[in-house]
This record gives structure tokens, sequence and C-alpha cells, in this order.
């Protein structure tokens, strides 16, 4: 249970790992993008425009948008050849160096991801459920850190913004990924921000502490619940939580032990039935939206 934030030290930074702008397919300017997101109180941005020769291999640089109160990461989305249903790979990269290289000709997905891994990216599998990523190709990204469990575009664009299924699969099969949601906001026509977001714990608001808190796992996710404490205490799981309607413990195939009822502000469920695999925290509040832990693993 290493990777849990709550006993950490610092506090939580809120943050969007998956935006795009006017340099790429954006309706908004990067820095009027960095001004939507500071004034809806958030405390990190990373701009991760598509890195495509037809938008000239954008990684914006946003340093100049970066204050006391606000910083931002850099990032880009990945693309690289091909998936088994003929689509081009979607792969987040956040914290690339300004001058990371386009990818050669035949540079296939997972190759690109591992490059930005070995630049110091932390690799996401972006929007899976969106253009639906087998299996077989999933398991081929031998370095990515996490998948990309909800995106607010993609719900509101098509009602493919949850792709837990597959991460449940992956883990299953013995991957370690983490989990983050996102906005993967562009700003167009439909409301596609503020939907999705990562609490990350770190000592300061500094680019190199949040990415190394991502790296490490030390956050979770949200759609507005607040994941206040989870630890394991005598074989028990205490969950603690801003009121909710439900607090689930899932884990591999169908096993999972829940609370229900009126503001709950917490939960404690049984630890032994999910000894040998990972384990994961949602809760739901009453208006339906989630706040989601890190897999849990329980070795």
């Amino acid at each position: 249970m290493q990777n849990l934030p709550f006993d950490k030290p610092g506090r939580f930074f809120k943050g969007n790992l998956h935006t795009h702008s006017t340099r790429s397919d954006g309706g908004l300017s990067p820095g009027e993008v960095v001004a939507a997101y500071r004034a809806r109180g958030y405390d990190f941005l990373s701009l991760t425009d598509h890195f495509l020769e037809k938008y000239d291999f954008p990684i914006v640089d946003t340093t100049a948008y970066r204050e006391d109160q606000f910083t931002t990461i850099l990032g880009a989305e990945l693309h690289g050849p091909t998936l088994e249903n003929g689509d081009p790979w979607h792969i987040l990269a956040v914290g690339l160096p300004l001058d990371f290289p386009p990818p050669a000709p035949d540079e296939t997905g997972p190759a690109i991801a591992s490059r930005a891994a070995a630049a110091g990216a932390f690799v996401g599998i972006a929007h899976p459920a969106w253009y639906s990523l087998s299996l077989d190709d999933a398991l081929t990204l031998a370095d990515a850190h996490a998948v990309e469990i909800y995106n607010t575009g993609c719900d509101r664009e098509i009602d493919r913004g949850d792709s837990w299924h597959l991460t449940d699969v992956l883990l299953g099969r013995g991957k370690r990924l983490f989990a983050y949601a996102t906005d993967d906001a562009h700003f167009g026509e439909r409301p596609d921000a503020f939907g999705g977001w990562v609490q990350v714990r770190a000592e300061r608001l500094d680019p190199g502490d949040i990415l190394a808190a991502l790296k490490a796992g030390h956050f979770y996710s949200s759609q507005g619940p607040e994941l206040r404490d989870i630890r394991a205490t005598g074989g028990e799981l205490h969950v603690a939580c801003s009121p909710a309607a439900a607090i689930h413990l899932t884990g591999r195939g169908s096993l999972r032990r829940s609370q229900h009822g009126d503001a709950l502000e917490g939960a404690i469920l049984p630890l032994a039935p999910f000894r040998g695999g990972p384990c994961r925290v949602t809760v739901i509040d009453s208006a339906g939206k989630r706040a989601w832990s890190n897999p849990i693993w329980l070795d």
C-alpha cells in the first residue's frame, strides 16, 4: 500500500493533465486555457497539444504562466501507428522537455511512449474507451505509468468517458498501473472542461514535485467528492471522505464490498477477501459524482 498519498508530507494540489489549445485542435490560445483553469481554482495544468506534423509537433512552453499559486507542466499527446482497429495511438506524456524530438516515420506508439518515459515524462494510456483500445494493444505499451480512467470530453462527446473496464483487466493481468481522471478539454462547441481532475499530494507546488508524485501514485482522481483518508488497520480498510451515498471497495473479478447510506463520511471494509490482487476505492455522492483511489496492492 506504498502508493496511497494520504499519509505523505505536504498537501493535495488540484490539476488537469490533458488539455488542448489553438496550437493543435483546441479553441482557446494557451494563455486563455491557463487563465480558465486558474480562475476555476486549479493549482496546476499540463497543456498537451497533439504532437503531430500538421501542427508542427508542438510542446507548448507554458513556463511564462507559472506563478506562486499556480504552475504548469510541459507535455503533449503523442501518436504513432497503428492499433489493430486501424486507429493511431493516443498517448499522454506529462513532463516532456521542450526539445523532445519528433517521431521517426516508422516509430510505433509503444516506442514513442518508451522514449517519452526515458525523457522523464509521466506516460498515460489516453482515453482507451473512446477509440476501443484492445487489451492486446494495451499490453504492448510497456512503459505506461497509468490509464486515463475518466475523460470529460469523451464522456460528453460520445458517452465513452469511462475506461475502468480495460484498466481492471490490465490490473488482473498483473500490470501495475495507476489511474487518473482528466478533461481532454478543447473548449469547442460543447463544454468539455472542469469535469475530472487529479488531486496530487506533494510538499510544494513545483512542477518537479508534482511530476514525481504522479509517478509514485501519490494522487487520487475525482469529479467532485473528496477522499480524505484511506488506510489499512487490523485487516480492515478505513475510508474517510466527503458526504457520500456509496463507498465501494472492488477487486479481482466480481469481488466487492460496499456501504450505502445518506451522507456517509466513511466506511470500514474487510481486506482479507482482496489479498493476492489489487483493489480500489470508489466514492459516489448523492449527485452521482465519483472519486477514485489509485489501485491498491496489498502485498
